[in-house]
């Protein structure tokens, strides 16, 4: 019974360990945190108005045309990874294909930046 007690013990001691870290991590903020905020941290976030406004308001395009390049630009790193990695298997087709997905994406990013889309005036 001994045997067997002591072959749980690495667990016991995981969990142990994952159950003070966890609890260190959730008490911490409660006893290290700033409790004062300026009015420059209250205010409103990347989106440019209060949250807690009227959700039927209108506001600026600009907000979509950022979040649509950001997505754009980060499907481009998602791709670009996996791609990377396998570059010495996947021949010169590969990476003619990336070329012109490379290629496609900064024709896009050169007619928003013509277009002003990134201004922000």
């Amino acid at each position: 019974m001994n045997a067997l007690l002591s072959s749980y013990l690495p667990i016991v001691l995981f969990i142990g360990v994952a159950l003070v870290v966890g609890l260190a991590l959730i008490i911490a903020p409660f006893l290290v945190a700033y409790r004062n905020p300026d009015p420059e941290k209250l205010s409103a976030y990347e989106c440019g108005f209060n949250s807690f406004d009227d959700a039927r308001m209108k506001f600026d395009i600009r907000f979509y045309l950022v979040s649509i390049l950001f997505i754009i630009f980060d499907l481009e790193v998602a791709f670009l990874f996996p791609w990377a990695v396998s570059f010495s298997k996947i021949g010169m087709l590969g990476f003619w294909s990336m070329m012109v997905f490379l290629a496609v994406l900064t024709i896009g990013f050169a007619y928003e930046w013509k277009k002003g889309a990134l201004e922000w005036d």
